[in-house]
């Protein structure tokens, strides 16, 4: 049989990570079943990919073909965010996978309740039924825009488990809180895959952005909110550069309108150290990456995500830095740095960024076994077998099996040209022979065999990148 999919997501131009991660999956998912996408009601996709390849509907329609018998199975993708507004209205009438990005949906069900349904009361009745007392105080901090990250304690999912045939989780951690709640609930781990970002030469790229070749650069990447450890990051700023690192930041990213980020750079005193980009397109995104030196993915608390601007900057083969918590602990230690969010927090990203700004063969080496490492295991193949195998599993099929050799299209961008050899003012020039000696301990750490032939070739482009 063909299976018959109804996948219900956000798509650009919805402003959601998961508009993208939909956009890279569906041409893989083709390989094995007959897709139609649903999208919000008026909204008209911007990927011409979309419409020439599936027929796109409005989610309105879904209820009726449904009822009808049109679709073998139904995919729903739920986060944290308005975005997924007309899918949660729909999921709770017609049952099928859930796809949860977030475990916590807190701050959406907050704005539904005031934006869709136009009755806020309903939220606060909500966590006073599920949460008692404490949950009623926080909701009522809330809806006073008293924004509190004790709300992260109340993920306010419930409804939406309920709502399930079976979830599809892309960590661990999400799917064991999952159980907690819905034991009974089938569950199946989908990695999440992204594209291998290009190799893209760091002295080019710093270059087209006109920044300077010989300075040290900190960045981070994505929305910037209270919840990204962004003033942890500034002090260690300002105690590198007391140390004598004249080192910059840069900060990614569209900035929250609840989030005063102006007044901690002044008041830390880094107004001439830290550049705000703002939103910024793909490609020039991807210039930033390959500029920095030491990439700074951190958040606490979170809703239980899995990020994929993480894998972008582990896959593009950046020393990165994150938060020693929740989903983000399943990252193998010797693939990205881990920083507690105690009281040592500070201190430690001070100690990775001064170890990995002076010792450019161990920032290399770790960068090298970043992008093996989602080479490995967030390939976009694998996920959509895996989502297929799921969706098998659940619906009753018999063994999922291709229908097409290949996706129905590349959403990968197209690999950089390797630039000519560094200038001698690039700091990071190592020499090659550390480098093959430490991806070959990184491959043969993580279980890499002469087999694994794409990620050898991605290491060596690295490799070849950096000498």
């Amino acid at each position: 049989m063909t299976p018959r999919i109804a996948y219900c997501s956000p798509v650009n131009p919805a402003p959601s990570g998961i508009s993208d991660y939909s956009e890279e999956l569906l041409p893989y998912l083709a390989q094995y079943a007959e897709i139609t996408l649903f999208v919000a009601d008026g909204l008209r996709p911007t990927n011409p990919q979309l419409g020439q390849h599936f027929t796109v509907l409005p989610i309105r329609k879904l209820e009726r073909l449904a009822r009808r018998g049109a679709f073998d199975a139904i995919v729903y993708h739920m986060g944290n965010s308005p975005a997924h507004a007309s899918i949660w209205r729909v999921a709770q009438r017609v049952p099928g996978v859930i796809v949860l990005h977030d475990f916590v949906l807190h701050h959406f069900m907050l704005w539904y309740a005031a934006n869709v349904q136009r009755d806020v009361q309903r939220y606060v009745t909500m966590m006073r039924a599920r949460y008692g007392a404490d949950g009623e105080y926080i909701a009522q901090l809330m809806i006073r825009s008293r924004f509190s990250e004790a709300a992260f304690s109340f993920p306010c999912n419930e409804d939406v488990l309920a709502a399930a045939k079976a979830v599809i989780g892309h960590s661990r951690y999400l799917l064991e809180r999952v159980a907690a709640i819905r034991p009974d609930l089938p569950r199946g781990l989908v990695p999440m895959g992204v594209p291998l970002p290009p190799v893209i030469d760091r002295n080019e790229a710093r270059r087209r952005l006109g920044i300077s070749l010989e300075q040290p650069l900190l960045a981070t990447f994505g929305h910037i909110n209270a919840w990204k450890r962004i003033e942890p990051t500034l002090r260690a700023l300002v105690i590198l550069r007391r140390e004598g690192i004249d080192a910059h930041c840069v900060l990614v990213g569209s900035v929250s309108p609840n989030y005063d980020l102006k007044s901690v750079i002044q008041r830390l005193g880094l107004q001439a150290a830290v550049t705000i980009t703002g939103y910024v397109e793909r490609a020039q995104f991807e210039d930033y990456v390959a500029a920095t030196d030491v990439c700074l993915n951190l958040r606490y608390p979170t809703a239980g995500e899995t990020s994929a601007s993480l894998l972008r900057l582990l896959g593009a083969g950046k020393p990165t830095l994150v938060s020693a918590v929740d989903a983000f602990r399943e990252l193998p230690p010797d693939v990205a740095a881990q920083v507690d969010v105690d009281e040592s927090e500070t201190d430690l990203i001070v100690a990775y960024c001064r170890r990995l700004l002076a010792d450019p063969a161990l920032a290399a080496a770790l960068g090298a076994r970043a992008r093996a490492y989602v080479a490995t295991n967030h390939t976009l193949p694998g996920a959509a077998r895996a989502m297929i195998g799921f969706l098998a599993e659940v619906y009753g099929w018999p063994a999922p099996r291709l229908l097409r050799t290949e996706p129905l299209w590349d959403p990968a961008p197209p690999l950089a040209a390797v630039a000519s050899p560094a200038s001698p003012m690039q700091p990071a020039a190592v020499p090659s022979s550390l480098l093959v000696q430490a991806a070959a301990r990184a491959a043969a750490e993580i279980g890499l065999t002469e087999d694994d032939t794409a990620a050898l070739r991605s290491v060596a482009a690295r490799i070849y990148e950096l000498t």
